[in-house]
């Protein structure tokens, strides 16, 4: 029986040392987590999407926030445009998978929303139709991206870039990033009457 304890060991550390890099995006962290308490408190909503692993992501990120994370409390409004597969199978049918987000974001985004796209690369074109339809509806926008935060940080109002080129380790961090938006976000609108 082969051991792959050394490899085994190896990827820790390689996550470890990615997650411990990325405490310098604390900055970005924060100014995300008031955008999205603001927005909630005035009665808008957070909107997510992104392709593959991201997509499960924005899915979660949803769950965490309408259900709950740590805390007993109300419902919180967020929408994850990645689940419904008749809207984004005809979209990409009909016009492109470079819309199935764009598309739903001309519906569905109000002015103050904040809408969150993830792309571990930064380039995924549809995320980065989604972001710019958004914007076009005044809706504030965070990216969580990965390696250099791709064409997509151009596009933000938020960058949120993890510096790193392993797919698994950015979507790594994404989770870490995302858990501590969600469990202050929760904290702090848990405070509200």
């Amino acid at each position: 029986m082969i051991d792959f304890s050394e490899q085994i060991i190896q990827l820790f550390d390689d996550s470890i040392e990615t997650i411990q890099k990325s405490t310098s995006l604390s900055s970005e962290i924060n100014r995300a987590i008031h955008l999205i308490v603001d927005s909630i408190k005035n009665g808008n909503k957070l909107i997510l999407f992104g392709n593959g692993g991201s997509a499960a992501d924005a899915q979660h990120i949803a769950a965490e926030l309408i259900g709950r994370f740590k805390l007993e409390r109300k419902s919180l409004p967020a929408i994850a445009l990645t689940t419904d597969t008749s809207i984004l199978t005809s979209i990409g049918n009909d016009f492109s998978f470079d819309h199935i987000f764009s598309r739903q974001c001309e519906a569905l985004v109000s002015e103050g929303d904040v809408v969150l796209g993830i792309s571990t690369s930064g380039n995924s074109v549809n995320v980065k139709n989604g972001i710019i339809t958004s914007m076009e509806k005044k809706a504030k926008t965070i990216g969580l991206l990965g390696n250099n935060g791709g064409i997509i940080k151009e596009y933000v109002d938020i960058p949120i870039i993890v510096e790193d080129s392993s797919t698994s380790n950015i979507q790594e961090v994404h989770r870490v990033i995302y858990h501590i938006i969600c469990d202050i976000v929760e904290q702090e609108l848990s405070k509200e009457k």
